[in-house]
């Protein structure tokens, strides 16, 4: 398309029907499917996911082979689309093949190559050996993606779009919906029906503590100022975290067009996206989504030729956990060190420069297109009643399907872990789940029936924060995991406030002293005591929540804690100092292979003969364990 002044509302319509069919049917059944796909000049289209995970593990060679075995087999009716991520990344790369909706897993070059020759030519059928095995029924019969347990209990909202265009595509994304919201707003909604629909959609910030999203955008309306900014937190610092990357990555012109519409709301004409720079992928693919739009008049000038205007720059982050805190990040932005600043004022009141600022993380501005398009009573009608909506996780840790998830508000975590999720590998037993990251706690086992939303993960001790979800099995110690948590934001504080400059390190010298075996009783105490002064005094939300993994693990695991007190014990045998390795022996052959391989001689005994380790010389390095063939050699 040439370049324009301003795109009208014609020319996006024009767009929409002539790319309708190709996403119709991404979205369709098999036989539907077929019959759409004869309106459009491919005859297969072939889906391969480009997000980060799926990149890493050598997508774009799929791609390359695919485009190479297309051209040497003279197929010209098959078009290949980089998308975003799928979500079940425990399979990647992924590639699915439309009309048919067959999901190939795990694919390599030589698949690629082999799907080519024997699916993609005229006439030729599924490969079914390198299909998702969870779409193929006994029978051999086909399973859409869509029904297999992984994705049948989903309601993709913020992640609409994501696995379903190509993401470097303008028009692609315009065909799927994308500014469609837009176009709505400037031609027939006030900004105050703008706000009206998001306070009654109920949507809660879903960056971490929840705040209405609604009220966020009344309150900078509000606030007298000449100039005011609309702002989007892309700087995702909780560990294990990857759902804001993923919609970047595949659908970065969504969060371009809530912004657009927040900044019509509030009266604002500039956004920020402050966003990490360990993102290449998707600082890449948001830097071409503004080029793209600024050239169809969707971002700049006079807007679809409506009479406003709006522009957004990208400002990249070092990846310090304390930016995705509001004031430290507009700190960042302004060209500061990322510290957060005392509130009141908050940023609706006095934010970026000064000004009246909104800002929301790239998940909330997800939600805010569908919110337009299908109307706050929709939105509201999906979810819990105080927590409305889906929520998106990225499901990682000890878990057969570790990917990313969007599922209603209320969902259980039973559900999550075990259908989603497909369970613990290995038969190990679920022991808890770490939601919210560093500022959040566990959930234990005993509550696994608990519904996944704001209230309910407050009242058992934990927070939502921005969706990142740990699963933890038996094999966990649940001290050691408190302790990486706190040696995370001890080192990410910025050290402005006392409270969590030095609560964050004395807190983290009485888990590491706990774990070294050498922990008292009156320590529990006093980590209860630090821990209250923390939540207490701490500047911002880091401090404030610092403590909440510690204080989740003592309520629930304490009998774990009294364990490495008082008995000197880890149960889960994780902590090195507190593990004693042990011989049975009825079960040791007198192979000698233990006693060679100890680096310390630590283990004695004649051939075919049971062998003793001498405790008092053994560094737990666990190699005697690793090299025995019997399962003679336990630890304690």
């Amino acid at each position: 398309m040439s370049k324009h002044e301003h795109i009208t509302t014609a020319q996006l319509d024009e767009i929409r029907a002539r790319k309708h069919d190709l996403i119709a049917i991404r979205r369709a059944v098999q036989e539907q499917a077929e019959k759409i796909a004869e309106h459009t000049k491919y005859r297969k289209q072939v889906l391969v996911c480009g997000g980060t995970g799926c990149t890493s593990s050598h997508s774009m060679k799929v791609i390359e082979q695919l485009e190479t075995s297309l051209k040497e087999n003279h197929i010209d009716d098959v078009i290949v689309v980089k998308t975003g991520c799928f979500g079940l990344c425990a399979l990647g790369p992924i590639m699915i093949v439309y009309p048919e909706g067959a999901f190939y897993a795990q694919m390599t070059p030589e698949h690629a190559k082999t799907v080519v020759e024997q699916h993609l030519v005229k006439g030729g059928h599924i490969v079914k050996e390198l299909l998702y095995q969870g779409t193929v029924h006994e029978d051999g019969s086909i399973i859409p993606f869509g029904e297999t347990p992984f994705y049948k209990k989903q309601m993709r909202i913020a992640l609409r779009n994501c696995g379903l265009i190509a993401a470097e595509d303008i028009e692609e994304a315009i065909a799927a919906g994308d500014y469609a919201a837009l176009e709505k707003v400037l031609t027939s909604m006030t900004p105050d029906d703008v706000i009206n629909e998001m306070l009654a959609s109920g949507l809660r910030g879903r960056g971490g503590a929840g705040f209405p999203t609604g009220r966020k955008w009344a309150f900078a309306k509000a606030s007298q100022g000449d100039i005011k900014y609309v702002c989007c937190n892309a700087d995702e610092g909780d560990p294990g975290a990857f759902m804001d990357r993923s919609v970047l990555e595949g659908d970065p012109h969504c969060v371009l067009e809530a912004m657009t519409i927040a900044g019509y709301a509030i009266g604002a004409h500039q956004g920020y996206i402050y966003v990490r720079a360990e993102y290449p992928v998707a600082v890449q693919r948001l830097r071409i989504a503004i080029d793209q739009a600024h050239e169809y008049g969707l971002l700049g000038k006079d807007i679809l030729g409506l009479g406003f205007d709006f522009d957004i720059e990208i400002r990249l982050g070092a990846g310090a956990f304390v930016c995705g805190e509001e004031t430290a990040l507009m700190t960042s932005i302004e060209g500061h060190r990322g510290e957060p600043r005392p509130r009141p004022p908050f940023p609706a009141v006095k934010g970026l420069f000064g000004k009246p600022t909104i800002l929301n993380n790239v998940e909330t501005w997800a939600n805010v297109n569908p919110i337009i398009l299908k109307g706050a009573k929709w939105f509201s009608s999906i979810g819990t009643e105080t927590s409305p909506g889906t929520k998106v996780f990225a499901l990682g840790g000890k878990i057969t399907n570790v990917g990313l998830v969007e599922v209603p508000m209320g969902t259980t975590l039973r559900e999550i872990v075990e259908e989603i999720g497909g369970g613990i590998p290995g038969g190990k037993k679920f022991k808890a789940a770490q939601t919210g990251g560093p500022s959040g706690g566990c959930i234990p086992a005993e509550c696994i029936d608990t519904p996944i939303d704001y209230d309910s993960l407050l009242a058992i001790g934990s927070m939502m924060g921005s969706g990142g979800m740990i699963i933890l099995d038996e094999d966990t110690c649940m001290v050691d995991i408190a302790k990486f948590y706190l040696e995370f934001t001890a080192d990410e504080s910025c050290g402005k406030c006392t409270p969590c400059r030095i609560g964050t390190k004395r807190l983290l010298q009485l888990l590491t002293k706990i774990t070294e075996g050498k922990g008292e009783p009156e320590d529990l105490d006093k980590i209860e005591e630090l821990a209250a002064h923390m939540k207490q005094s701490s500047l911002c939300a880091l401090g404030q929540s610092a403590p909440n993994p510690v204080l989740s693990t003592l309520r629930y695991f304490r009998k774990e804690y009294e364990e490495h007190i008082l008995e000197k014990r880890c149960a889960a045998g994780v902590c090195k100092a507190l593990m004693t390795y042990y011989v049975i022996p009825e079960k040791c052959k007198g192979c000698t292979l233990c006693a060679r391989n100890c680096p310390v001689k630590a283990i004695s005994g004649s051939v075919k003969q049971p062998h003793v380790i001498d405790t008092s010389k053994c560094v737990k390095c666990g190699l005697c364990m690793a090299n025995c063939k019997f399962g003679a050699i336990v630890r304690k």
